[in-house]
C-alpha cells in the first residue's frame, strides 16, 4: 500500500511523461528515452512506497479480527488452607481445656478457614481439536483450570502436561466443533525493530490487543536456566501471561510471560518465550506429558577476552568447560577440562549461556558432534548425548589448603602443597589433588579475580600441579615466552572455574 504522499508523486511524474511524450516534437528515440527515464523514476518511488507501507501498517484491524477467536482466558481456582488462630494459647494435647478456648478464640478471634482463591491468565489455541498453551505459572497449584472461549463458552480444561525450566503448559478442551487454531513462526528470524501484535486477558477485562516492536532478543532475566526472551514494547500486563505474540503474519513467534514494572504495570518493558524455545517443549508434553532433555555432564564458565588470548582464541566465543563430570557423556566421549566447546550438533556455540539450552534442545540418545578447541588446536569429537535427570545433582567439589608455604608476589597469593595435617585443617575430600591458596594479597592480582583462601590449584596452564615447583615452573615458562597472564583451573566452594591472573609488574 502506498502511502498519499508518495503516491501523489507518482502521479505527478506520469502526468510529466505523458506531456513530455505527446506535446514535444521529439524524434521516436528520443520519446523513448524520456520514457525509460520516467519509468524508472516511477519504479523507484514505488519501491520508497512499497518500504515505507511495510515500515508502519496503517491498521492491524485484519490481524486482529482474524487471530482473536484464537486467543482464550484461562480461570484457575485453588484452596487456600487457613491456619490455625494465631491467638490461641499453645496447650500440651488432650489438655481439658483445648475444647473451651477453641470455642472462645474461634467466637471471638480472626478467623482463618481455608478459601478458594481464583486467579485468571491468558492462552491460545494451537489444534482445532482442543489442545491450548499458556505458561506454567498461570496453572501451577490450580485445582480446577478453566478455559474461557471469546464466545464465553467456559470449558473445563484437563493439564497434559507442564515444565517448570521454560514456564510452559499444554491444557487439552473438548470443544462442540472445531475451534480456529493458530501456528508457531520463526522466532529465529524475528529482528529487533519488527512489529509484533500481543493478545491477552489483561486484569481480566478479556480479549485484549496491544502492538508494539521486538525492542530486544536474548534476554535473560534470572527465571530459569534457559532464559533466552524476546523483549517487547507492547502493552504486557497481568493477565497477559500465557498469551501469544504474533507477528504481521499471524504466526505465533512467542509466549507473553513477564514484565518489568515497578507498579505492576505494563511500563514497555515485557517477555516473551520465543516460539523456537516453546515449540519442542510443547511437542514432548503433547507426546510424553513431560519434557526429555539432553545431557552432557560438564561445569562450564564464560570465555572472556584474557582466557582467549590466554588459550590462543581469535576471539572470546564459545564455552570454558572447568569440570567434566565422572562417568557422564562428555567424560566418554574425551571433552576435558581446559576445553573449549564452539559448536555442538553443529549450531554455533555463542557464547557460555547458549550451550545449556542447545544440549537440552538435542535428542536423548542422538550422536552429536562437538567441536572443541584444545591446545591451540580444533578437534571434532562424537558424544552420546544423555538425559538430564530432573534431581541429577552436578557434583562440586568445596575447599582445600596446605603446609610448605610459597609467596608467589606476582600473583598476589601463597600457595602450599597438599598434607595430611592439611587436610584435616581445610576438611579436604579424599584424593584432593593441586595446591591450596593459603593467602591471597588484598590488593592483588588474584583478589581482583575473587581467588580466595581455601581454593585449591588444580591446574597451570592446562597442566596438573601437585607441587609448588610445578607451579613456579610454569610461572617461569609463560615470562621467558614473554606472556602475561597464567591460566589457573580452580576448584572452590563454588565448584570448578578457570581464572586468568594478569602478572603484576610486568
Amino acid at each position: 500500500m502506498y502511502s498519499a504522499a508518495v503516491f501523489s508523486k507518482i502521479k505527478e511524474v506520469r502526468n510529466m511523461f505523458a506531456k513530455a511524450v505527446i506535446s514535444s516534437g521529439c524524434c521516436r528515440l528520443q520519446r523513448f528515452t524520456i520514457a525509460a527515464f520516467l519509468l524508472s523514476a516511477i519504479i523507484v518511488l514505488a519501491a520508497m512506497a512499497t518500504a515505507h507501507g511495510k515500515t508502519a501498517p496503517e491498521s492491524f484491524a485484519n490481524l486482529a479480527e482474524r487471530l482473536l477467536p484464537a486467543v482464550v482466558n484461562i480461570s484457575t481456582t485453588q484452596t487456600i488452607e487457613g491456619r490455625e488462630n494465631p491467638t490461641m494459647p499453645k496447650l500440651p494435647p488432650g489438655s481439658p481445656f483445648e475444647d473451651f478456648f477453641k470455642e472462645f478464640f474461634d467466637r471471638n478471634g480472626p478467623q482463618q478457614r481455608s478459601r478458594r482463591a481464583t486467579s485468571l491468565g491468558s492462552g491460545f489455541v494451537i489444534s482445532k481439536d482442543g489442545y491450548v498453551v499458556t505458561n506454567n505459572h498461570v496453572i501451577a497449584d490450580a485445582d480446577e483450570i478453566t478455559v474461557i472461549l471469546q464466545n464465553d463458552m467456559r470449558l473445563p480444561a484437563e493439564l497434559i502436561g507442564r515444565d517448570p525450566k521454560t514456564d510452559i503448559a499444554v491444557l487439552k478442551i473438548k470443544p462442540e466443533k472445531d475451534l480456529l487454531a493458530v501456528n508457531f513462526g520463526n522466532s529465529s528470524s524475528a529482528r529487533v525493530g519488527d512489529w509484533v501484535v500481543a493478545i491477552g486477558n489483561p486484569f481480566g477485562l478479556g480479549g485484549t490487543v496491544t502492538a508494539g516492536i521486538i525492542s530486544a532478543r536474548g534476554r535473560d532475566i534470572n527465571s530459569g536456566p534457559y532464559d533466552d526472551f524476546i523483549q517487547t514494547d507492547a502493552s504486557i500486563n497481568r493477565g497477559n501471561s500465557g498469551g501469544p505474540m504474533f507477528n504481521l503474519k499471524g504466526r505465533v513467534i512467542g509466549i507473553n510471560t513477564a514484565i518489568f514494572s515497578p507498579t505492576g504495570g505494563s511500563v514497555g518493558i515485557g517477555f516473551a518465550i520465543p516460539a523456537s524455545t516453546a515449540k519442542p517443549v510443547i511437542d514432548q508434553l503433547i507426546e510424553n506429558g513431560s519434557v526429555k532433555r539432553g545431557w552432557l555432564g560438564v561445569h562450564i564458565q564464560t570465555v572472556t577476552e584474557e582466557i582467549a588470548e590466554t588459550l590462543g582464541l581469535e576471539r572470546a566465543e564459545g564455552a570454558l568447560v572447568a569440570n567434566v563430570i565422572k562417568d557422564s557423556p562428555a567424560s566418554s566421549a574425551g571433552i576435558k577440562a581446559g576445553d573449549v566447546i564452539l559448536k555442538f550438533d553443529e549450531k554455533k556455540v555463542e557464547g557460555m549461556r547458549s550451550l545449556p539450552k542447545i544440549v537440552a534442545e538435542t535428542r536423548v540418545g542422538k550422536e552429536a558432534k562437538v567441536k572443541v578447541w584444545r591446545s591451540g588446536k580444533l578437534l571434532n569429537l562424537r558424544v552420546a548425548v544423555g538425559e538430564l535427570e530432573e534431581d541429577k545433582k552436578l557434583v562440586s567439589s568445596k575447599d582445600k589448603e596446605k603446609r610448605g608455604e610459597r609467596q608467589i608476589k606476582e600473583l598476589g597469593l601463597t600457595v602450599t602443597a597438599i598434607t595430611d595435617q592439611i587436610k584435616n585443617r581445610f576438611k579436604l575430600l579424599k584424593g584432593a589433588k593441586g595446591l591450596v591458596v593459603t593467602k591471597v594479597e588484598q590488593s592483588g592480582p588474584a583478589a581482583e579475580k575473587n581467588v580466595r583462601v581455601g581454593d585449591l590449584i588444580v591446574e597451570v596452564s592446562q597442566e596438573e600441579v601437585t607441587s609448588v615447583s610445578d607451579m613456579l615452573g610454569h610461572l617461569r615458562a609463560v615470562k621467558e615466552a614473554g606472556r602475561k597472564t597464567l591460566l589457573l583451573l580452580l576448584e572452590g566452594a563454588g565448584g570448578m572455574r578457570f581464572v586468568v591472573l594478569r602478572m603484576s609488574g610486568e
